[in-house]
C-alpha cells in the first residue's frame, strides 16, 4: 500500500493561513492534493491537520482527514517526520498499513505528478530509506559572500576567489515539495538528508520554497508562466 500524507497545520506565522490562502484562484493545498491524485500512485491521500477549516477544504478537494492532529504536533517546533510518523501509526491503529509513504507539503503548487512517480521509482530501485526532490543552486555556493555589521564584504571560502564557476562542484538544496520514505524509516525518525536517501533533481523553474510573500508572488508568476504547458 502507498500513502500520501499532507501536513497542514493552521498556525502559520509568516504567511497567515498560508495552507489555504488562495493561489491563482485556488486554496494552495489544492495543488498538492491534485498532484497526489494525478500521480495515480496512492491508495489513500490524507491531510494531517489541527484546523477544521483546512480539513473541510482538504475533503472538498478530494483528500481524507481521518483524524485530528494532536496539538503537541501542531506548534512551530513540530518536525515533519514526527507528524508523518503519527499519521502512519494512527492509520495502522485504524486498520490501514502502508509500505511506502510520501510526505507532500501543502504549499507546493509547482509540483508535477511525474516528479512524485519518478522519486517513487528511485526509492524502490535504490532500496534506500528516503527519496526526495532537490534543485541546484543558481550560483556556486563556493563563491558565497558575507556582509558584516559595517557593510564590509568577505567570502565564505576565499580559496575559490579566482576559481571559474564552471570548475566548481554543483550544489543542491531540498526542493521543499515532497519526501518519499518507507513507513519504517518515518516511524524510526531517520534523517532524510543523509546517505540513507537518494535525490531526484528537479528543474529550478518548478521549485520555490514558499516561506514569505516574496516567495509567494514569485511562485505565482512561475505558475502562470508554466500554465501553457502540462503541469
Amino acid at each position: 500500500m502507498r500513502l500520501a500524507v499532507i501536513p497542514a497545520r493552521g498556525g502559520s506565522k509568516r504567511i497567515p493561513r498560508k495552507n489555504i490562502r488562495l493561489f491563482a484562484g485556488r486554496p494552495i493545498i489544492a495543488y498538492s492534493i491534485e498532484a497526489a491524485r494525478r500521480s495515480g500512485l496512492f491508495d489513500r491521500i490524507v491531510v494531517s491537520t489541527d484546523d477544521d477549516e483546512i480539513a473541510a477544504i482538504a475533503r472538498a478537494e478530494g483528500a481524507e482527514t481521518p483524524f485530528v492532529r494532536p496539538q503537541a504536533l501542531a506548534d512551530d517546533h513540530s518536525g515533519t517526520i514526527a507528524v508523518v510518523a503519527h499519521a502512519i501509526v494512527e492509520l495502522e491503529r485504524q486498520g490501514f498499513s502502508a509500505r511506502y509513504v510520501c510526505c507532500i507539503y501543502p504549499a507546493a503548487p509547482l509540483l508535477h505528478p511525474t516528479s512524485i512517480r519518478d522519486a517513487y521509482d528511485r526509492l524502490v530501485e535504490s532500496g534506500k530509506a528516503f527519496s526526495f526532490g532537490v534543485a541546484s543552486y543558481g550560483h556556486p555556493i563556493q563563491r558565497a559572500l558575507r556582509i558584516d555589521s559595517d557593510g564590509r564584504v568577505s567570502m565564505f571560502d576565499p580559496a575559490h576567489a579566482l576559481t571559474r564557476s564552471q570548475d566548481l562542484e554543483a550544489a543542491y538544496h531540498d526542493a521543499g515539495q515532497f519526501c518519499w520514505g518507507t513507513s519504517e524509516a518515518f516511524v524510526a525518525d531517520l534523517a532524510p538528508m543523509s546517505d540513507s536517501s537518494v535525490a531526484l533533481v528537479l528543474p529550478r523553474q518548478r521549485v520555490v520554497d514558499i516561506d514569505t510573500l516574496e516567495d509567494w508572488y514569485l511562485a505565482e508568476g512561475l505558475y502562470h508562466a508554466l500554465a501553457s504547458k502540462d503541469r
